[in-house]
């Protein structure tokens, strides 16, 4: 069953792709075969025993898809953001785990860095975390702070020759296998959200050190753990950006984070597609297969309109971004659009499986948990109603 699916897959994502440009064409179909190869027959394993996927992880690195938008310069992929929907969703169709990963490393972890960095900074920080060997992630979120990212307790002291880092971060993905990540700190409590900055902290670091991985719902391959900042002390040249510059810094990144994982949403949504159809196509009731029942085919029509609604947006966000023009409220759309769609095809692939879904030897239960957190991490559902609306409302 497995074999036909995939076939019938690799047909269908052909025929889906032909409005892109050739190198995005080519990219996606090296991607479609990756994932059938490498991402779906493990999944299961890397998801049941919380396996880091690094093997795949190297070979993605070889392949630029950890660094597309890097330029080569600097040893990326010179890619678009386009592309980088385009892999991060097409990897998650087979390991939503394997999709974030690659999504933390290129936009909150890269991104910032190419942004706001000097040059010296990007030579140190980039550079070698471009080819896969080496991995990234973003510390904002606290324990305490919720989706109120100007709220950072965790403070940075300047003294003459560094600063000295004290705090936790919370829900750091990539957090155990990363060797370097970008801190958000307190430099001046009495300017609130303009007295924050970012540090450039390699890991492992004198004063750093890291809590216990957490044992989570779905995304269960990828690592989540808190980083605690015990007198950590950062060389002044660490500091990225200007001192006060952290929030502006957090803000411009999720924007771009949100395309990412609206991109893992759709990877998710798909799969649960791709496996609704393929058993609704070979379980028979009857006499004939299920996907002949009205009251199936309404269920698939739903989650196709919604997956691809929201790809659009997803296309929409990354296009703008490319361009240069403003995308937060089109990356909030695409995020809030796609991990609710995640949302629902995951439920209700699992409603036309029937028992079926709700075991480990289908993978709708997997994508159904692996669903939830899209809704969640770099901005719920309702912060993006409220960058979403905030936008609407500058515009009049």
């Amino acid at each position: 069953m497995r074999n036909r699916a995939f076939s019938r897959i690799l047909s269908r994502k052909a025929s889906n792709i032909t409005m892109l440009p050739e190198t995005h064409r080519m990219l996606k179909e090296t991607l479609v075969a990756f994932t059938n190869e490498q991402l779906i027959p493990n999944a299961r394993t890397f998801d049941k025993f919380s396996l880091f996927p690094r093997d795949q992880i190297e070979q993605l690195g070889k392949m630029g898809i950890l660094s597309l938008n890097m330029p080569s310069s600097l040893g990326g992929a010179a890619f678009d953001y386009l592309a980088y929907a385009l892999a991060v969703e097409e990897i998650s169709r087979g390991c939503a785990s394997t999709g974030v990963i690659v999504s933390v490393n290129n936009s909150l972890y890269l991104g910032p860095i190419l942004k706001f960095g000097n040059d010296a900074q990007k030579k140190e920080w980039i550079e070698p975390f471009c080819d896969g060997t080496r991995l990234g992630c973003f510390a904002l979120s606290e324990p305490g702070n919720g989706s109120d990212a100007g709220a950072a307790s965790c403070t940075a002291k300047e003294e003459s020759d560094c600063y000295v880092l004290n705090g936790t971060k919370a829900w750091i993905t990539n957090g155990l296998e990363a060797e370097a990540t970008i801190v958000f700190a307190t430099t001046d409590k009495h300017a609130k959200h303009k007295g924050i900055s970012a540090f450039l902290v390699p890991k492992p670091y004198e004063g750093l050190s890291l809590g216990k991985k957490e044992d989570k719902l779905g995304i269960r391959a990828s690592s989540t753990c808190n980083i605690i900042l015990e007198n950590c002390r950062i060389p002044k040249e660490n500091l990225l950006g200007k001192p006060g510059e952290g929030f502006k810094i957090a803000m411009a990144t999720l924007d771009s984070g949100r395309i990412g994982i609206a991109s893992q949403a759709l990877g998710i949504a798909q799969a649960s597609i791709d496996c609704a159809v393929d058993y609704a196509m070979q379980r028979k009731s009857f006499g004939s297969p299920i996907s002949n029942l009205q009251s199936i085919q309404i269920k698939l029509a739903d989650m196709e309109t919604r997956l691809q609604s929201a790809r659009l947006l997803t296309w929409h966000a990354a296009q703008l971004q490319s361009a240069g023009e403003k995308f937060t409220k089109e990356a909030a759309m695409a995020k809030l659009a796609a991990s609710e769609a995640a949302t629902f095809c995951a439920h209700q692939a699992i409603q036309v499986l029937g028992g079926m879904g709700f075991v480990t030897d289908m993978p709708a239960e997997r994508h159904y948990r692996d669903a939830r957190i899209t809704e969640i991490y770099e901005g719920t559902s309702e912060i993006q109603k409220l960058v979403i609306a905030g936008n609407l409302i500058k515009e009049y």
